[in-house]
């Protein structure tokens, strides 16, 4: 057995692990950070959006322009008096996209482009992209996003609980902005392209966590009438038992997206690829930290508040204190019938023994 397969296989059994419960309020700090840092670069730069939602024109030459693509950029630029964004297609033409452009001043600058590009008006295409056509995909973006949200949480709140909806539906936002963040930061056009990865990673992000909270909801059953664990240590189990698993899965998700990425956009000049891998590859790493560091620990935070699970810890840790006092392990004594279903459930992050008993199945 490979080396990550054996960590995995003592993770799941309790024989190692670490404490991300105890340990949450520096997750949330970091979380806190980095989303204000989104916030404010939202704030301060703004989103760059395409032409898709501001509106413009889009030129496109079939035959190789006398110019470079860097000449092109400052031609168009200047011609429009808007930021122009030009790609050289794979035919050896170019793709120029300026926004804010009506059917006039497309004209105009259409024929600047052919003096200066050295090329004929009739081979240069132009098409003209409304605002009110971006603007109705905007609108379905959102409600999109919307109706998505509160499916999840409905689907949360009836197959576990509606604290891991809650839990589910923050870690998502925090998904979501984080991603937002880093187009603003980066500066990358947004385009439907853009859309669509977001509301990709919202799948991955969601897959993770309910991941998580199925292994919690098997470990709490019955959870009041044992005395070994609290509610806390119990969902920390739950994210160790699933921690490998989650990080093969983001990895393997996350290979071909940055070969998109850092592959298909860098090297090739691919703009579209750009668009949906930035949000894909952000937004996968973003929801497996939201997964592991955010959504379960949030559970934890509200599941402890409620008086049963209160007292549970208390019964517990006065239960340690006596075995302390007498020398003793709180585990000693008569087993209960349910501590190897509550082992592989369960766990405080320390050595156990997984015996069975001879003659017992």
């Amino acid at each position: 057995m490979s080396r990550l397969g054996n960590l995995g296989a003592r993770l799941y059994r309790g024989e190692v692990g670490y404490d991300f419960i105890r340990n949450r309020k520096i997750w949330y700090g970091v979380s806190i950070l980095i989303t204000i840092t989104a916030i404010i670069g939202v704030a301060v730069g703004g989103l760059r959006m395409g032409i898709e939602f501001k509106g413009g024109a889009v030129f496109t030459t079939d035959t190789k322009a006398q110019i470079s693509t860097s000449q092109a950029t400052d031609v168009a630029t200047e011609a429009s008096g808007h930021m122009a964004i030009v790609q050289e297609l794979g035919n050896g033409g170019l793709r120029i996209q300026i926004t804010e452009v009506d059917t006039a001043k497309a004209n105009e600058i259409k024929e600047t482009l052919s003096d200066e590009l050295g090329i004929p008006a009739n081979d240069i295409n132009a098409d003209l992209v409304g605002p009110s056509w971006g603007e109705q995909i905007a609108n379905k973006a959102w409600t999109g996003l919307g109706v998505f949200m509160i499916l999840v949480v409905i689907y949360l709140a009836i197959a576990f609980e509606w604290r891991m909806a809650v839990a589910a539906l923050i870690a998502l936002i925090h998904d979501i902005t984080i991603t937002v963040g880093v187009y603003a930061l980066v500066g990358f056009e947004v385009t439907p392209g853009t859309v669509i990865g977001l509301l990709t990673i919202l799948g991955y992000s969601l897959y993770d966590t309910v991941v998580v909270f199925d292994s919690l909801k098997e470990g709490q059953k019955d959870i009041t009438k044992q005395t070994r664990y609290t509610y806390s240590e119990i969902a920390n189990r739950s994210i160790n038992s699933t921690l490998v698993r989650s990080i093969n899965t983001t990895v393997v998700a996350l290979l071909p997206v940055a070969g998109l990425l850092f592959i298909g956009g860098g090297v090739l000049g691919a703009g579209m690829l750009n668009d949906i891998s930035l949000s894909l590859f952000v937004g996968l790493a973003a929801g497996a930290y939201s997964s592991i560091f955010i959504a379960t620990p949030l559970v934890a935070d509200l599941k402890e508040r409620e008086p049963q699970m209160k007292a549970l810890k208390k019964r517990v840790l006065a239960k340690r204190a006596a075995a302390a006092a007498k020398g003793e392990s709180p585990d000693d004594g008569p087993e209960d019938p349910r501590d190897e279903a509550e082992t592989a459930s369960t766990s405080i992050g320390r050595p156990r023994s997984h015996g069975r008993t001879p003659g017992k199945r």
